[in-house]
Order: structure tokens, then C-alpha cells, then sequence
């Protein structure tokens, strides 16, 4: 018997939002923003935090500083449901990592500080611990800066144990997309990238032949496409997954919610195009309030909503 359902490694920070601010910001001048929110950040702890509330069990290991930043991430995690015993507290002089998202409507900018997101290494791991699960998750891969370069044997070590992996790269800041990602993607199960994220890694101008070029090396490989929904390519089949319709406060994190859904169903064997439904529907519930998580925090909400489309 699996201890957990997904244990996953990763980032761990809070995003800090500010809303209704210019896209071009002069210097020297200070600009009032309409609104502000401080939520669970980064994309591996967005992914932990709603698919723990969607009912999986879920095993976090992460690196955070001595600071409250990283104590109130590792609180909301905790109020979710997320193990987190094998969260590591470095005592030195990085802080826990943080992002500021300046939203501009439907564009943003966003600025992170990498702190302890950069310094996580495979000694800082408990094998045993992730092993422990059906399914290992991987987000943020380009931020792991400390932990890449053993990225490829810790996969072949946990597909030797027996579990699904699964990669969500998100954005890489210098924009190469080469390194160890390319011998990652033969030691995957599932990539969930976005449409921009697609096209970059496979080298592409079109979402759908980026996809199709991605599904040559990883067996599934389902594309969040924003308001399109998603695309699912498998066994050389492209399919195109309806979104599911909302009024959206806020799409931050809808991205790492849709791979909190998509691993809802993932892990009890549902198929992959019902667990693209669930992904677009967990990404669309998402953005009805501020932040990634903020919406899951809400437990009567997120009961009906998932009722109301039947999904559960």
C-alpha cells in the first residue's frame, strides 16, 4: 500500500499581487495600486495545496527560509491537508523565495526572488518518502537550479520504484529550453505545458505541432491552452478538451490548478480526456478569486462547483 497518492518537489513561496497598475511603471514616482492579496505561490505548492483539496493525498518537500514568509506558506499547505514533514528549514542567510505579479487585466509582470527555491538539492530528498507514492510531480523545473543536474537519476530511480512521473516546466527565465529537460522528457509520463510553453520546448510557431512534436518522446502530453481549454495528445491522437465556462476574477495559477485536476483523476486510473476535463474544469474554478489557491480554500464553493459540472 502507497502511503501518498503524489508526492511532489519542489518551490515553496508566497505570490504577493498588486492589481490595477500601469503596464509601463516610470521610475522615481509612486504608483498606487487598487488592490493587493498575499497567497500560497509557485506552482509545485499550487499544484500540492488544490489537488490535496480535491481529496488526493499528497507528500511536499520543499526548502524554506527561517523567516515568516516560509512559515506562512508552509501553514496554508498544512490547512490543505499537504504533508509536509520533510520540509527542510535552512537556517542560513537565504530567505524563502517570493513572487510579485503586477496584474494589468489579462497581461502581468512578474518578478521572483529565488531564495531557498534555487538551493533545494537531491540530499535535501527522502527517496523513501517520494517513493512512497503512485505518482511523483515535478514543477518549476528551471528554478531548481540546485537540483537539475541530478533530475535524471532520481527519475529513473522512481520509475524504478514503480511510479507515473509527471513535468510541468513552467516558464524558463533565460529562454533556452535545452539542458537537462530534453533527457528529462524520456523519463515522463505526462508534460503539462502551456500553449507558449509548448511551442517553445518543441520548437514550433503552432500550439497543435508542438504538441504533436512533444507526444514523439512523452506518452501524454496535455497542452493548457487558456480560454481554448486544453489540448490532449496521445498515441498520435490530437484532441481539443472544451473549457469549461467561468467569469474569471483572476487567472493566476489556473495553470498549476489544471495540473492539480488533470492529477485528481490521473491517479485513479480515470482516462486521460476525462482527466483533461478536470484539469480545465479545476483551472476554470481557480481563477473566481484572487491568487492560485484562494478559491480551494473555500471548501462549500468548491463542493457545488464540482457538483454542478459532475465532476468528482
Amino acid at each position: 500500500m502507497k502511503t501518498f497518492d503524489v508526492t511532489i518537489a519542489g518551490e515553496l513561496n508566497l505570490d504577493l499581487i498588486f492589481y490595477g497598475l500601469p503596464e509601463q511603471m516610470p521610475t522615481e514616482r509612486e504608483l498606487l495600486a487598487t488592490d493587493f492579496r498575499a497567497t500560497l505561490g509557485s506552482s509545485s505548492a499550487i499544484t500540492a495545496h488544490n489537488l490535496a483539496a480535491l481529496g488526493g493525498k499528497v507528500g511536499f518537500i520543499s526548502r524554506i527560509g527561517n523567516d515568516e514568509f516560509g512559515r506562512m506558506a508552509l501553514h496554508r499547505l498544512r490547512e490543505a491537508g499537504v504533508d509536509v514533514a520533510r520540509v527542510v528549514n535552512d537556517p542560513g542567510p537565504v530567505g524563502t523565495g517570493i513572487t510579485i505579479l503586477l496584474h494589468h487585466g489579462e497581461q502581468r509582470h512578474i518578478i521572483t526572488y529565488p531564495g531557498t527555491i534555487a538551493t533545494l538539492t537531491r540530499a535535501d530528498l527522502d527517496f523513501d518518502y517520494l517513493a512512497s507514492a503512485k505518482h511523483f510531480h515535478l514543477s518549476s523545473l528551471f528554478l531548481q537550479k540546485a537540483l537539475q543536474p541530478d533530475l535524471p537519476g532520481l527519475f529513473t530511480d522512481l520509475r524504478r520504484a514503480g511510479l507515473t512521473i509527471s513535468l510541468d516546466t513552467n516558464d524558463d527565465p533565460e529562454d533556452r529550453w535545452q539542458g537537462v529537460l530534453l533527457e528529462l522528457m524520456d523519463h515522463v509520463d505526462v508534460l503539462l505545458p502551456n500553449a507558449a510553453e509548448a511551442c517553445r520546448i518543441a520548437q514550433r510557431a503552432n500550439v497543435k505541432e508542438g504538441a504533436l512534436e512533444l507526444a514523439r518522446r512523452v506518452p501524454c502530453v496535455a497542452v493548457k491552452n487558456g480560454s481554448r481549454g486544453a489540448l490532449l495528445c496521445s498515441g498520435g491522437r490530437l484532441t481539443e478538451i472544451p473549457p469549461v465556462p467561468v467569469h474569471p476574477v483572476d487567472a493566476i495559477g489556473a495553470g498549476d490548478s489544471f495540473n492539480a485536476g488533470f492529477l485528481s483523476g490521473y491517479i485513479r486510473g480515470a482516462d486521460l480526456e476525462e482527466c483533461c476535463r478536470l484539469g480545465n474544469a479545476a483551472g476554470a474554478f481557480s481563477t473566481l478569486r484572487s491568487g492560485g489557491t484562494e478559491a480551494f480554500r473555500e471548501r462549500a464553493l468548491c463542493k457545488e462547483f464540482f457538483e454542478q459540472y459532475s465532476i468528482r
